[in-house]
């Protein structure tokens, strides 16, 4: 009997050893199973917040360039040029036309730039003394009155069209942008004529 009790004592603590093993190894899973969830979440919650500044950052940046735009140059409303050319020449050379204010304000064109020239100014021809013209910059620019018009020609203002990137030939177009007063541009694209005349000077002193 005492034998037989022994073996038996010694079977339950097996089996009781077998269960708390089982239930130690299950709890064991579980916590590793929780610090997996817990570290997913904790994962997914920093990427989202990631994400979150992310966007945030996003709509800051495409701010800026909103409120830049505002300030940037825009298309004038109610300017425009007619029957505007160029003439042909290697180094330098003039845009010529027409320009409309149909506004009911007054403007200015303040000055012009175009890809074609390493320089663009706007210029006024005068006498110079002794028979002969000069071109010089008109610093304080071309004045359009309102619902009024001004001509530029040969022989009188102009845009000038200095240090020329190439030869302009007969049947080339050209770019040149003027920019108003009120900080809005006007884009005009000019043919490249052949024209003998407007042979004035340029006063270098006046650059």
């Amino acid at each position: 009997m005492t034998k037989q009790n022994t073996k038996r004592k010694t079977k339950n603590y097996l089996a009781l050893g077998a269960c708390a093993l089982i239930a130690a190894t299950a709890l064991t899973g579980c916590g590793t199973s929780s610090n997996a969830a817990d570290s997913s979440a904790s994962t997914s919650a920093t990427a989202g917040g990631d994400m979150n500044m992310s966007s945030g950052s996003d709509m800051s940046m495409s701010a800026a360039p909103s409120t830049g735009s505002g300030a940037a140059a825009h298309a004038a409303q109610g300017i425009t040029v007619s029957n505007q050319w160029i003439k042909a020449e290697r180094s330098m050379t003039s845009l010529f036309g027409t320009i409309q204010n149909t506004t009911d304000q007054p403007r200015t064109i303040v000055k012009a730039t175009s890809d074609a020239a390493g320089m663009v100014q706007l210029h006024e021809t005068v006498s110079n003394g002794s028979g002969g013209m000069t071109m010089k910059e008109k610093k304080d620019g071309f004045a359009l009155p309102a619902h009024g018009s001004k001509t530029l020609e040969p022989g009188g203002d102009h845009v000038m069209l200095m240090d020329l990137h190439h030869t302009l030939k007969a049947g080339d177009t050209v770019k040149v942008t003027l920019t108003l007063d009120d900080g809005s541009t006007v884009a005009v694209t000019a043919p490249v004529k052949e024209f003998a005349g407007a042979q004035e000077s340029y006063a270098p002193s006046s650059k």
